[in-house]
C-alpha cells in the first residue's frame, strides 16, 4: 500500500486541494473547548487539515509516509511539524498528546494493522485525552468495489485497500476507550482524478 499513496504524490501536487474537511474544523473547535494545546495528525498528508489546527495555534506534530507530501506540507503549513514514517510504526516522538485527529487513514488498513494503530495511538494519548477519527461508513457509495478481501474490505486494481465501519465495527475498535460519539457526516472531497464527491464517513469522539 505505501508504493500506492507514493504514486499519488509523484506530481508533488495537492490532489485534494486546500479546502480542509469539516470534520477538522469540528475537532479544531472540540478541542479548543477543552483547552487542549499539544495534538497529534496521523496520516496528516500535506496539511491540507493540518493547518487548521496551526492556524489557530495547536502544536500539531504529523506523521507522513510520502516524502512528497511532507515537501508541499512544508510550504502550505510552515507551523506543523511534519515527521516522515508510516503511522503503524509509531511512536515517532518521544510525546504524549492532549488530542489526536486522524482523517480517513484507519479504513486504509487490514485488521489486524487496524488494531496495531488504534492501540499505537491510544499509547500516545495522555490521560484523559481525546481522539476524533473519521472513516467510511458502510452506507457511502463506493463500498463493494474491487475485490473483498476480508469482511467490508475491499482492495481495487491499484492496489488501495478500503474498510467500510458499521456502528457496532465503530465501538468494537475503539473498546479501550471511554467513547463519547459516534456519528456519521457527508464530507466533500474533490481530487483531479475523479472531481468533487461527497463521501459518506463515520466518525468517533472518545477519551482515554
Amino acid at each position: 500500500m505505501s508504493e500506492y499513496w507514493k504514486n499519488r504524490f509523484k506530481n508533488k501536487e495537492m490532489i485534494w486541494g486546500t479546502e480542509p474537511s469539516k470534520t477538522a474544523i469540528a475537532a479544531k473547535e472540540i478541542f479548543q473547548h477543552q483547552k487542549i494545546k499539544d495534538i497529534l495528525i496521523p496520516g496528516g498528508g500535506y496539511g491540507r487539515n493540518t493547518k487548521v489546527f496551526s492556524d489557530a495555534q495547536f502544536n500539531v506534530d504529523t506523521i507522513e509516509l510520502s516524502e512528497e507530501a511532507i515537501g508541499l506540507g512544508k510550504q502550505w503549513d510552515e507551523r506543523a511539524n511534519f515527521i516522515q514514517g508510516s503511522v503503524l510504526d509509531m511512536p515517532l516522538t518521544d510525546k504524549k498528546y492532549e488530542g489526536i485527529y486522524c482523517y480517513n487513514i484507519l479504513h486504509l488498513f487490514l485488521k489486524e494493522d487496524r488494531k496495531i494503530f488504534i492501540q499505537k495511538c491510544y499509547k500516545q494519548l495522555k490521560q484523559d485525552g481525546l481522539i476524533f477519527f473519521t472513516f467510511f461508513s458502510e452506507q457511502d457509495e463506493s463500498l463493494g468495489r474491487g475485490e473483498m478481501i476480508e469482511y467490508n474490505t475491499f482492495e481495487d486494481e491499484n492496489g488501495k485497500i478500503v474498510h467500510y465501519f458499521t456502528e457496532k465495527d465503530t465501538k468494537i475498535h475503539f473498546e479501550n476507550f471511554t467513547i463519547i460519539k459516534i456519528g456519521e457526516i457527508e464530507d466533500k472531497i474533490i481530487t483531479h482524478d475523479i472531481g468533487e464527491r461527497i463521501c459518506k464517513l463515520r466518525y468517533i469522539l472518545a477519551k482515554k
